[in-house]
C-alpha cells in the first residue's frame, strides 16, 4: 500500500501484516540502512496474528520513491504522519534515529518505543567507549572513495568483518545505492529531553555480539552496545540485551525480541 504523502513529495510505500481481530494494536517498523520494511522485519510477520503491523519502506529503500539524499530528519516527517491517531513504534539502527525524532515531536500518538541497536552515536558522545568510535569511524569515512560500485561497497561492508555476501538483487543494490548517499546517521545529535518527558513505555534492544567477528564487534559492535546503554538511562527506557546476537537481534534471536514486543505492545 501507499500512504499520502507530505506536500510535495511521492507516496511511502508501507507493507500490511494484519490477520489480527479487527481493531488490533498497530506498530509501525522503521528498517535500518541497506535494507527495507519486509527484508529487515521477516522474523516478525508471526506478530501479525495479534497486531497490525505496518512496515515502512524509507525514501530511497524498497519499493518507496528515490530520493536524492536519505536523511533521517526526512524519515521522521513521514513516521510522525504514518502514526495517525497513534500506533506502536519501533525502529532498528538507522530507523531507531528516525522514531526518535518522531517520537519527539509526536508522543501523543506514540503508544510504545521500541529501539532496537539504535546507531545515532554522537547523540551518546558523552560515553567515552561511544566517543572513541566516533573518532574512529569519522577517519574511516574521510577515506571512502566516492565512485565505489554498489557491489564493491557491500563487499567492503561485509567480508572484512566476517559477514556473508548477499546475493546481489536489483533491490539490494538500490538499497546500497541509496545507503552510499544517505545523511550518516552516527553523527546524529538528537535531542533526547522531549523523550524523557514523554510517558510511553520505551525499551531499548541490543545485541551482546559475542558471536560476532572480533573486527566488527571491535569497531562498532561494543559503541553501539554503550550507545543504546547510554540512550536507554538517558530517556527512561527499559534496556534490553539480547545474547547470541549482533546488530540485528531481531533476526538473529527473533523468538527472545518478539516475545518483548508482545509483552510491551499488549500492554
Amino acid at each position: 500500500m501507499t500512504h499520502d504523502s507530505l506536500q510535495g513529495r511521492e507516496p511511502l510505500h508501507v507493507t500490511v501484516w494484519d490477520e489480527a481481530t479487527p481493531g488490533a494494536p498497530r506498530a509501525v517498523l522503521v528498517h535500518g540502512t541497506m535494507s527495507w520494511g519486509t527484508e529487515c522485519f521477516a522474523e516478525q510477520r508471526p506478530l501479525a496474528g495479534r497486531f497490525r503491523l505496518e512496515l515502512v519502506d524509507r525514501r530511497g529503500f524498497g519499493d518507496s520513491p528515490d530520493i536524492a539524499r536519505s536523511d533521517y530528519t526526512v524519515d521522521a516527517e513521514d513516521i510522525g504522519q504514518l502514526l495517525g491517531s497513534g500506533a506502536h513504534l519501533a525502529g532498528h539502527s538507522y530507523g531507531a534515529a528516525a522514531v526518535m525524532l518522531a517520537a519527539s515531536a509526536r508522543p501523543e500518538a506514540v503508544r510504545s518505543l521500541t529501539l532496537i541497536e539504535p546507531s545515532p552515536l554522537r547523540t551518546a558522545a558523552a560515553h567515552p567507549t561511544v566517543a572513541a568510535a566516533l573518532e574512529r569511524i569519522r577517519a574511516s569515512f574521510a577515506d571512502i572513495d566516492e565512485e565505489l560500485s554498489p557491489e564493491e561497497h557491500l563487499r567492503r561492508s561485509t567480508e572484512p568483518y566476517g559477514l556473508p555476501l548477499p546475493e546481489l538483487t536489483p533491490r539490494l543494490l538500490r538499497a546500497v545505492r541509496s545507503a552510499m548517499r544517505e545523511r550518516p546517521v552516527w553523527d546524529a545529535e538528537l535531542p533526547l529531553g522531549p523523550l524523557a518527558a514523554a510517558t510511553m513505555p520505551k525499551t531499548v534492544i541490543n545485541g551482546t555480539w559475542e558471536t560476532v567477528h572480533p573486527d566488527y564487534r571491535d569497531f562498532t559492535g561494543t559503541a553501539l552496545m554503550a550507545c543504546g546503554e547510554y540512550l536507554a538511562a538517558a530517556i527512561g527506557a527499559r534496556h534490553v540485551r539480547v545474547s547470541g546476537a549482533g546488530h540485528a537481534p531481531h533476526q538473529d534471536r527473533p523468538e527472545e525480541v518478539n516475545a518483548v514486543l508482545t509483552r510491551l505492545w499488549q500492554g
